[in-house]
C-alpha cells in the first residue's frame, strides 16, 4: 500500500513538472520504478500505460488554456509514433542485464541535457512565429519517440529544447504541443510494449496509481505554465534525474564501484546540482529584473510623448 501511494504522488509530481516544462514525466517515473528494482522494459511500459491517460488529460488541459498548435501535433505526432513502437520493441527483446545499465545510461544522457539545457541556455526569442516545417519535425519525432520507449522517457526532453531552439514558437506552445503529441506516442509505445511482454509481466495496478496521480496534476500544470519559471525547474528536474541515474549505474553490475568511490561522486554531483540551482534562480531574477527595467523605461517614453500607457504592475 505504502509502495501504491508513493507511485500516485510520484505520478502527480511528475505531471506537474512534465505539463510545466513539456518534458520528464517517462524520465522522472521510470528512474523511480528501475531503483525500486523493476525490470526495464515493464518499467517503461508501465509508464507509457499510464501516459495514455495522463497525456489525454494534459493535452486537454493546455487546448482550453490555448496552448496547443494543431499542426505541430500532426507533423510530429504520427512519426513519434512509428518511432515509440520500433523502440518499444526492440527494448521487449533485451535481457534485464542488458537493458538496465542501457536504459539507466540513456536516461543519464537526457538528465544532463536537462540540467544543462535550463541551467545555462536561455529561449531564443528572434524568428518567434515563423511556421516549423515538416522536414524538420518529422526527423525529430521519429527519433524522440524511438528515444522515449527504450529510455523509458525522452519525448520532452529531446523534442522540447529542440523546438524552443528554433525560436519559432512561444514556450507555452511548445510545452502544450509536446505535451498533446505524446498522447500518440504512449498509445503506440504501449502497443509495442504488450505485444512484446505480454499482459502478465506489466503491474497494471501501478499503471492505475500513476495514472491517477498524473490525471489529477495535469490541469493544475496546464496553468502553472504561464506562472513558473521553466528555467528553475529544469534545472531542479535534471539535477534529480542525473543523481538517481548514476547512483544506479555505480551500483550496476557493469560497475560495481565501492562505497569508498560512490559516495565522493554523490557528494560532487550534489555540490554541482545546487550550484546549477543557484545560478539558475540568479539568472532568472536578473532577466526579470531587466524586463521590468524596459517596461517602466517604455513607459516613461510613452508617456513623454503624450501615448497612454498601461500602468505597471510590480
Amino acid at each position: 500500500m505504502r509502495k501504491l501511494l508513493l507511485l500516485a504522488l510520484v505520478g502527480l509530481g511528475a505531471q506537474l513538472v512534465d505539463g510545466s516544462l513539456g518534458m520528464a514525466y517517462g524520465v522522472t517515473s521510470t528512474t523511480l520504478l528501475l531503483a525500486i528494482g523493476t525490470n526495464p522494459a515493464a518499467a517503461s511500459a508501465t509508464v507509457h500505460l499510464a501516459e495514455i491517460g495522463t497525456t489525454l488529460a494534459s493535452g486537454a488541459a493546455h487546448w482550453r488554456f490555448g496552448n496547443v498548435d494543431w499542426k505541430v501535433v500532426a507533423k510530429i505526432g504520427v512519426p513519434g509514433a512509428i518511432g515509440a513502437f520500433a523502440g518499444a520493441t526492440v527494448l521487449s527483446r533485451l535481457s534485464t542485464e542488458v537493458a538496465a545499465p542501457v536504459m539507466a545510461l540513456i536516461l543519464l544522457a537526457l538528465g544532463i541535457y536537462i540540467l544543462v539545457r535550463f541551467t545555462v541556455a536561455g529561449i531564443p526569442r528572434e524568428r518567434l512565429g515563423r511556421p516549423l516545417r515538416k522536414r524538420f519535425l518529422a526527423p525529430l519525432g521519429l527519433v524522440a519517440g524511438f528515444v522515449d520507449s527504450t529510455g523509458g522517457g525522452g519525448w520532452g526532453p529531446v523534442g522540447t529544447p529542440a523546438i524552443l531552439a528554433s525560436g519559432r514558437m512561444s514556450p507555452r506552445k511548445v510545452i502544450g504541443s509536446i505535451d498533446t503529441s505524446e498522447f500518440l506516442i504512449a498509445v503506440a509505445a504501449s502497443i509495442g510494449f504488450l505485444a512484446g511482454l505480454g499482459r502478465e509481466n506489466i503491474n497494471f495496478a501501478w499503471v492505475a496509481v500513476l495514472l491517477l496521480g498524473g490525471v489529477v496534476a495535469a490541469p493544475i500544470a496546464a496553468w502553472l505554465v504561464r506562472h513558473i519559471p521553466p528555467r528553475i525547474l529544469g534545472s531542479a528536474v535534471g539535477g534529480i534525474i542525473v543523481v538517481t541515474n548514476v547512483r544506479s549505474l555505480l551500483r550496476s553490475d557493469w560497475i560495481d564501484a565501492p562505497d569508498n568511490v560512490r559516495y565522493p561522486v554523490y557528494a560532487v554531483l550534489y555540490l554541482i546540482w545546487a550550484l546549477a540551482l543557484v545560478y539558475s534562480i540568479w539568472q532568472y531574477r536578473a532577466y526579470r529584473d531587466r524586463e521590468t527595467v524596459e517596461a517602466v523605461e517604455s513607459a516613461s517614453h510613452a508617456e513623454g510623448r503624450g501615448v497612454a500607457s498601461t500602468p505597471i504592475v510590480a
